[in-house]
């Protein structure tokens, strides 16, 4: 008796297939959307959460604990403040301190931020699951006016191995703020992590002080040019970076370190544990999530609804048709359970339409959003919570078809079979 309910029910259907198929489109849009922004949701907070492992703190000038996080891991906005490079130099030589790696911003290429740094990098720096960084070819810098290139720029700009790149001063593409007389060479670059330093260009500390040592205040010293053969003659020691990343030898010492850093007589200084920093910018983005959650919830609610309105609508129309599977021996039951199964089949058809275009706008938006904001959608099957939330909403498609399919178990036999053509 199922298979013949089941059976009724998809004829019935493909009978109604204009309303039909706009009622499937409106919850497959509703599933879509609500998969989409739980995905990115998930999968942005786990781009975050992975592009820095390993580092007890983060410090930089005194400012916003996010905003010191945002800039010197994420490369996302600008630093208030410069820390000297003798409180670096201070602060690295504690003895609780087991490694240190400087970081100087400021430069970008073609779009791209620019990192000035030390081998420490290479070495000291995690990811993920306290991965390493790996080279997908070549090598550190080595020397002066060497790069190392992030997997998305050199595949983005088509680099390759000693081809020469110019950095431009600033984040903004300027004429004329190109350091063209003092060219890099690329020496290597990193396989593809999935963080932004994929879309990142890293240079040596004294390479960033080499194509600054003829500028001031962001601009080229008038009448002074000083040659990239030059300049490998001078001494090349930065006053100051942007922020540094601290290992310690001990976690026990992770908040004696944090409050020597905090009380800094030097100059005003912030040091940052990169998980606490990371869970203020979701507490601060959770209003933002909670009100794109409750919007995907409210056009589930509205499909839903529309198609409870559809199966309402269709039933003036059926009644007839329901008499006479009354009159060949359908149970009232039978009736009952033909419009469940018909709302069952359209919430069904709905979240399989909605799982194909989300997966289909995956697949193309991928490499679009990893370009322009450096987060990586990783297309994976269903989670957990996912098939969750589905289950919620096929649950709920068949309780909103038993309405109607109440009103027609109430129907009576003759009220079918006297109405009139």
């Amino acid at each position: 008796m199922i298979a013949t309910l089941f059976s009724l029910a998809c004829k019935s259907l493909t009978n109604r297939l204009l309303t039909v198929g706009l009622t499937v489109f409106a919850i497959s849009f509703s599933v879509f959307l609500l998969l989409g922004v739980e995905k990115i949701r998930t999968e942005a907070k786990g781009s975050f959460a992975n592009t820095i492992s390993g580092t007890d703190l983060i410090v930089g000038a005194r400012s916003g604990s996010v905003q010191l996080l945002l800039y010197s891991v994420f490369r996302i906005g600008n630093a208030t403040n410069n820390v000297s490079w003798k409180s670096y130099q201070a602060i690295s030589n504690s003895k609780e301190v087991a490694w240190t790696i400087p970081l100087s911003l400021g430069d970008s290429h073609r779009g791209f931020r620019v990192l000035g740094t030390t081998n420490a990098y290479f070495k000291h720096y995690r990811y993920g699951s306290k991965k390493h960084l790996r080279f997908e070819t070549g090598k550190p810098f080595e020397d002066v006016f060497h790069a190392v290139l992030g997997h998305e720029v050199a595949e983005r700009l088509g680099y390759k191995l000693n081809d020469k790149i110019v950095l431009s001063h600033g984040i903004g593409i300027i004429a004329g703020n190109d350091h063209a007389d003092k060219p890099f060479r690329i020496s290597g670059v990193l396989a593809k992590t999935g963080t932004p330093l994929d879309r990142t260009i890293h240079v040596s500390l004294k390479g960033m002080e080499a194509i600054h040592i003829d500028w001031r205040s962001g601009a080229p010293i008038p009448g002074m040019s000083v040659s990239a053969k030059e300049v490998r003659q001078l001494e090349l020691q930065p006053k100051a970076i942007t922020a540094f990343l601290v290992g310690l030898k001990s976690k026990l010492s992770i908040f004696k370190i944090q409050r020597l850093v905090n009380q800094f007589r030097g100059e005003p200084l912030l040091a940052i544990l990169p998980g606490v920093a990371l869970q203020e910018l979701w507490d601060l983005m959770s209003m933002a999530e909670a009100a794109l959650g409750l919007i995907s919830v409210f056009v589930v609610v509205v499909s839903l609804l529309v198609m409870l309105t559809m199966l309402f609508s269709s039933l003036n129309e059926r009644r007839r048709e329901m008499a006479i599977l009354r009159s060949v021996g359908a149970r009232l039951s039978h009736i009952f359970f033909l419009l469940v199964f018909e709302a069952g089949l359209i919430v069904f058809f709905g979240i399989l339409a909605g799982l194909f275009f989300l997966y289909s706008a995956l697949y193309f938006a991928q490499p679009i959003i990893e370009a322009e904001f450096g987060l990586f959608l990783a297309i994976h099957t269903l989670s957990t919570h996912e098939i969750f939330i589905l289950a919620i909403l096929f649950f709920s498609g068949l309780a909103l078809g038993a309405i109607p399919a109440y009103r027609a178990y109430r129907q009576s036999l003759s009220d079918g079979m006297n109405i009139h053509l």
